[in-house]
């Protein structure tokens, strides 16, 4: 029986991606558009050449991606698994993650890319991926998407994450290697210097790396001492509902969490851990209509409860993601 997260559970799953995914038969010079492998190295098909220590070549190992060039993404899944990053400009637990798994991607050195998909702008891929949360994060494999995590994880268990994505694709003959266009040559940006990337405030960063070692307690101390410094800090904001979360599901089973709520559908706490498990899969709005529902048949200090968590969710899911607000107002509503 696994914990659920913060360990993660792996690789959860397909989605359908059908309606997406339509291998016209073009002709291969219309295949390789720019992003896509090159054209001499493609397989009779048309397709990027497949795995087997071939290596294709690309402009980026970090590539943004929409609704409109998801097929060279596709096509390129083919060679090496493609890591699905969806974020948002807003959202604080994406400025955490993307770093992460851009230099886990550097590290892999052409054993893996990373897709970057603004949800805001391409509805057709959130949709595709069952993008309940941001971050969500998927993988592509020859063609075939599989689910791997929501929400901002610690470097440790990203790496986790995508050695197991590694091995999938090995199992399933995806164990190419691009190379990255013109990367041998000399980099007038590198020769000047790159600059530094901006630090995270002493609190954030203290934060992020007791969340890499699993001190929860301390991150909690942390983003609330930077949140006490300045209650405007939205990234410290939706840092502590995020590591609050990971705390309260530490050590607990999935099994064990829904059990105790099923037996009592009127115990406040119970339906809070669930609550928990559910915003922890994605299940965003079942998590809010689960507490919705008991906020106007309990009074005091559960029905405090049930607003407090509610409002935390708020955070961490986004306060202009339109599930919010809909779950706001009726919040609002049962209220007053």
């Amino acid at each position: 029986m696994s914990n659920v997260p913060p360990t993660p559970s792996g690789l959860r799953g397909a989605v359908d991606l059908s309606s997406l995914v339509e291998r016209a038969q073009r002709p291969a010079a219309q295949q390789a558009p720019a992003g896509a492998p090159n054209a001499g190295a493609t397989a009779a098909n048309g397709g990027p050449a497949a795995a087997n220590g071939d290596a294709v070549t690309v402009p980026s190992l970090v590539v943004d991606v929409t609704d409109q060039s998801f097929q060279d993404v596709l096509e390129l899944s083919m060679v090496v698994p493609v890591i699905v990053d969806i974020w948002a400009e807003w959202c604080g637990p994406c400025k955490q993650l993307s770093p992460v798994l851009e230099q886990l991607t550097a590290e892999y050195d052409g054993r893996v890319v990373l897709a970057k998909v603004d949800a805001d702008t391409n509805p057709q891929l959130v949709q595709a991926f069952q993008a309940q949360s941001i971050p969500t994060v998927a993988a592509l494999i020859g063609g075939r998407p599989l689910g791997l995590f929501v929400g901002a994880l610690p470097e440790a268990q990203v790496r986790d994450v995508f050695e197991q994505v590694l091995q999938a694709a090995e199992q399933n003959g995806v164990s190419g290697r691009v190379a990255v266009d013109g990367a041998d040559a000399p980099d007038a940006a590198a020769e000047q210097g790159e600059p530094e990337p901006e630090p995270l405030p002493p609190h954030h960063q203290a934060a992020y790396d007791a969340i890499e070692q699993g001190d929860y307690a301390t991150a909690i101390q942390e983003y609330t001492t930077a949140i006490a410094q300045d209650p405007h800090d939205q990234m410290a904001v939706a840092g502590l509902a995020q590591v609050s979360l990971l705390d309260r599901l530490n050590g607990r089973t999935a099994d064990e969490i829904r059990s105790a709520a099923g037996a009592a559908p009127q115990d406040v706490q119970a339906q809070l851990a669930v609550a928990d498990l559910d915003i922890s899969g994605g299940h965003v709005e079942d998590a809010f209509g689960r507490l919705l529902d008991l906020v106007p048949t309990v009074f005091g200090p559960d029905r405090e409860a049930l607003r407090v968590r509610l409002v935390e969710y708020f955070e961490l899911i986004g306060t202009e993601d339109p599930r919010v607000v809909a779950a706001r107002r009726r919040l609002a509503n049962a209220l007053y």
